[in-house]
């Protein structure tokens, strides 16, 4: 008799519509090794409702720009609930969020050279808790096979307060090892014969590149998205503390888009093509351009290129939208290669600037085509924002 319900086993009727599998099917079915299990005890079907956004409550100001950014600087880093009215979105998010931290890594590796492990924690007692549980299984699906990796794990634990999924990221036939076994000057060879992945992957536990400007005016900072998604709020750290603007979330899932940047970047990052970098998430391009910055180190870039390409009028779009991707340093002398790299590959970048040594400020240009700029001032130095990228 079926007396209890299970999370990764129960039957799912969402809206009245009953699902064909259950999460441990969708997410089975991710994992790099079949399990040879003896089924599992039948549970009582799990019945929910899927959550609406809440109604648009706030509108926001180019000028609160500063007071923005401040506020979101000491939530970087943090662990977030996962939006029931945005599970599919969130859970994309975090899955760019875990690959885009590792690229920065010591090491030789590909995207496909990488393996997720998943973990849900998460409240089922709130309606429409469950609801977003199975939308967030199956974003995740989605999402990784669409970017051609796989689950190493997955894992369900059940919260009294929280809703929250997150991704660790190993290396398929993992080999990883102490970084001074990653001697960046030691080469790797290849065989011709090996389209996908490594033959020996290595990942490091240290970053191959910093996370903070170098002090060269001449260099240039890029942005790159990985994704082909128009910049949108829904779903931000910035909605979160301020309240829902009526945003629809960044409609991320390109896939094979996100597979090309990594590609690219990561050649980038073992060919110390790249000064410094960090990966725009969580907050979107201005924390990550903030988190940067240091003591004597500041910038000035400019956004109208962006907002010119996107054809976006809301410059608050483009510097708090979480578009998944990265922003990066490179020397003026190599900007050319960089240049035909991307072309090469039909990527989307926008040079939005240089470091500004001894400025003391970072200053960001919004208008479109030659309008007036918006100074932003952040203290650097002892009195830094400091946040993650």
């Amino acid at each position: 008799m079926k007396e209890k319900t299970s999370a990764l086993h129960s039957e799912y009727i969402i809206d009245g519509i009953p699902r064909r599998f259950t999460p441990a099917d969708i997410l089975d079915g991710c994992l790099e090794q079949e399990i040879q299990g003896e089924g599992y005890e039948e549970f009582k079907p799990i019945v929910d409702e899927s959550t609406d956004p809440s109604p648009a409550s706030v509108k926001f100001e180019s000028q609160d720009v500063h007071d923005y950014l401040t506020r979101l600087v000491p939530l970087l880093g943090q662990p977030r609930n996962c939006p029931a009215a945005f599970p599919e979105e969130f859970t994309r998010s975090r899955i760019a969020r875990a690959l885009l931290d590792a690229m920065w890594m010591k090491g030789h590796f590909r995207l496909s050279d990488l393996t997720l492990l998943a973990k849900w924690r998460w409240n089922p007692r709130q309606i429409g808790n469950m609801a977003a549980f199975y939308s967030s299984v199956e974003a995740a699906a989605d999402y990784i096979d669409s970017l051609g990796i796989c689950l190493h794990s997955y894992s369900f634990s059940e919260s009294e307060k929280c809703c929250q999924v997150s991704f660790k990221v190993a290396t398929a036939d993992k080999i990883d090892g102490p970084d001074d076994e990653l001697d960046p000057e030691d080469e790797i060879d290849l065989p011709g014969n090996a389209p996908f992945g490594s033959p020996h992957p290595v990942i490091g536990r240290k970053r191959a590149v910093p996370d903070k400007l170098v002090a060269d005016p001449e260099s240039w900072l890029i942005f790159i998205p990985f994704d082909t998604c128009e910049f949108r709020l829904g779903n931000s750290l910035l909605c979160g503390i301020m309240g829902q603007n009526g945003d629809t979330a960044p409609e991320t899932g390109d896939g094979d888009y996100f597979i090309d940047c990594f590609e690219i970047l990561r050649e980038f990052v073992e060919d110390k093509v790249v000064l410094s970098g960090v990966t725009v998430g969580d907050g979107g391009l201005l924390p990550a351009l903030n988190s940067m910055c240091q003591e004597g180190v500041g910038a000035t870039i400019d956004i109208s290129g962006i907002m010119n390409a996107y054809d976006e009028d809301d410059s608050i779009r483009v510097l708090f939208s979480e578009v998944p991707g990265v922003l990066i340093q490179i020397k003026d002398i190599d900007y050319d290669y960089a240049d035909a790299e991307f072309l090469l590959q039909d990527i989307a970048y926008y040079p939005v600037g240089h470091p500004a040594p001894g400025s003391g400020t970072v200053k960001v240009k919004t208008g479109r085509g030659g309008g007036i700029s918006d100074i932003l001032q952040s203290l650097l130095g002892s009195q830094a924002l400091e946040g993650e990228d």
